[in-house]
């Protein structure tokens, strides 16, 4: 018999495995509970319980896998599968506990989570439970966990969308390369994102912040998720020292985690080698001190930290707020519009189309230019002084067009749900780039509660599909995928 094309066991031991993981993490609010005598200890016991014995189950049932078995096509669904099923577990607490009873609410709020995008349904954020609360945290900085591996170590694996070049780490001398086995770069990169996370806790708590809200908003600033505990969000601290803090580690989550690994090797001169990091910088300093003079009413600092706070918050699309930009005026919020398709750096926890797509693509536009006149001519585009392969740029065009038409007709059908024109275009923008805050009623005081089921179930499919760049879904539903040659 001719051997089977996808190995079922494979997927399916390996999907166990993540939901195993989710059960545990989960499991880490029911201290949380009991510290805070809340009333959802009984909802996550058992959520947990019944996502430990699901993934238990899976894996008992598939431990006969061989392991050397995963292949492209097994680790497409490994990636598609396993977001889909820690979503649909994750939505366990909230649904038992009864914090969100509708099970549309519960999946778009665990998925925007999970694709550490913070759209948000919830109306009165601090009257959940204390431990819904850390879980619905916790989703945030488990997807940001996720994506780093995800986008440095598997996805170059699978070839999506010119992934290779983000793939070891910053093309440069193979004795600076990070370990290739993705089990030891995982481990590093992780610890990094732990080290991170526990670090701008303690200066949190430092700046006033209790223990809960740090260890809250930590999770959710190194994964760029921008869940807070808080309605009002950051603003809600009414702190400038907390809204430095913030900024900075947003910036950092921001950064290509590959670069964070060289600096921890005190091998600083990596982040000024690389292109990606300086046009992040200058894109930072650029939009910060364009918008000033616009929102400047006499107080140069406040005026400074509020724009800066929400450049850094929109570009790493984390989405915190401090103050409402969509009353900045028309300027500033054009902006901001398009900085929800922009992200920060590859390789980072941040959404969007991420900058070094679009810096070669507009290096490859440039050049056009010149190979017009010089016909002949070899004109290759260069990244880090070195040049980039034609098939690089192909799949960057490929994913371009294909963002930008996942944003048209995702906006078109959330008009025919009726969603007004600029609602649609700002809610299907900042899905798919897994921003969270939108422009106009979507904006940093409004939330998604009120828009149609139909038009949120829209939304979790862009939310998932632009977190895992869009090709590793997308493909599961071509012809291609599921035949033999």
């Amino acid at each position: 018999m001719p051997k089977s094309l996808i190995n079922i066991k494979v997927v399916t031991n390996i999907v166990g495995g993540l939901i195993i993981i989710s059960g545990a993490l989960m499991s880490l609010a029911i201290p949380v509970s009991l510290y805070y005598k809340s009333d959802d200890l009984y909802a996550i016991s058992l959520a947990s319980i019944i996502t430990l014995l699901s993934g238990l189950g899976l894996k008992l049932t598939t431990r006969n896998h061989k392991n050397d078995e995963v292949k492209k096509r097994e680790g497409y669904l490994i990636v598609g599968l396993g977001w889909l099923a820690m979503t649909l577990f994750g939505t366990l607490p909230y649904v038992i506990s009864g914090a969100i009873p509708d099970y549309t609410n519960a999946f778009f709020e665990t998925i925007s989570g999970l694709t550490t995008t913070g759209a948000s349904i919830l109306n009165d954020i601090e009257s959940l439970p204390k431990g819904i609360l850390f879980w619905r945290s916790m989703t945030q900085w488990i997807g940001g966990m996720g994506i780093i591996v995800l986008t440095i170590a598997i996805l170059p694996l699978l070839g999506v969308g010119g992934m290779e070049l983000f793939a070891s780490e910053s093309p440069g001398p193979t004795k600076d390369k990070i370990h290739p086995r993705i089990k030891e770069t995982a481990k590093r990169l992780w610890f990094i994102y732990f080290s991170l996370t526990v670090l701008q806790c303690i200066m949190l708590m430092f700046a006033g912040m209790d223990f809960y809200d740090a260890i809250n908003h930590s999770l959710t600033t190194m994964s760029t998720g921008g869940f807070s505990t808080k309605q009002a969000s950051i603003a809600a601290f009414d702190s400038p020292i907390i809204e430095y803090i913030v900024i900075a580690f947003m910036f950092i989550a921001g950064t290509n985690f590959t670069l964070l690994y060289f600096g921890s090797k005190l091998k600083i001169r990596k982040f000024w080698e690389n292109d990606e990091f300086k046009w992040y910088a200058a894109a930072v300093v650029i939009l910060c001190a364009s918008i000033v003079p616009v929102i400047y009413l006499g107080d140069f600092e406040k005026a400074f930290r509020d724009s800066l706070f929400q450049v850094v918050s929109i570009l790493t699309t984390t989405g915190f707020a401090t103050t409402d930009f969509t009353t900045w005026g028309s300027f500033v919020s054009f902006i901001f519009f398009l900085l929800l398709f922009t992200g920060a750096s590859a390789g980072s926890t941040s959404g969007g189309m991420k900058i070094v797509r679009i810096v070669l693509l507009m290096k490859n536009g440039f050049l056009e230019f010149k190979r017009r006149l010089h016909p002949n001519a070899i004109v290759p585009v260069t990244l880090n002084n070195q040049a980039v392969s034609s098939k690089i740029i192909y799949n960057l065009l490929a994913f371009v067009f294909f963002y930008l038409f996942l944003f048209v007709t995702g906006s078109i059908a959330l008009t025919f749900f009726g969603l007004e024109f600029k609602e649609a275009l700002s809610a299907a923008a900042t899905s798919i780039g897994n921003v969270g805050p939108g422009i106009g009623k979507l904006g940093p005081s409004g939330n998604f509660y009120k828009l149609p089921n139909a038009a949120k179930w829209i939304l979790t499919v862009l939310m998932l599909m632009g977190r895992l760049e869009l090709f590793t879904i997308a493909i599961l539903f071509t012809p291609y995928f599921w035949k033999r040659n």
